[in-house]
């Protein structure tokens, strides 16, 4: 450590933040040593009848084509064609 006080307190100052992180990364790796769910940030202690598989069956239906969407929009833009347009029920 430097002679000089003001080097003195900016290390303190270092040493300490250095333990506080120190600190919060053992409280994380706690946390993260536990498998399980996560429960919603301020939902923690409320109670729920949705199962992730409601979540899963969700998903499979919304996002069923987008896959294939991304591979024909990635395979048009590949070679350079404009998106195709699509007509309202208005007909414009």
């Amino acid at each position: 450590m430097a002679d000089n006080p003001i080097e003195k307190l900016h290390e303190q100052e270092r040493e300490h933040e250095r333990e506080r992180l120190r600190a919060q990364e053992e409280k994380d790796l706690e946390v993260e040593s536990h498998r399980g769910a996560r429960p919603l940030e301020g939902y923690a202690g409320g109670h729920t009848t949705w199962t992730g598989a409601q979540d899963d069956e969700a998903a499979a239906r919304v996002h069923a084509g987008d896959a294939d969407a991304s591979w024909e929009a990635s395979e048009r833009q590949a070679r350079l064609e404009p998106e195709p347009h699509r007509i309202d029920e208005d007909g414009d």
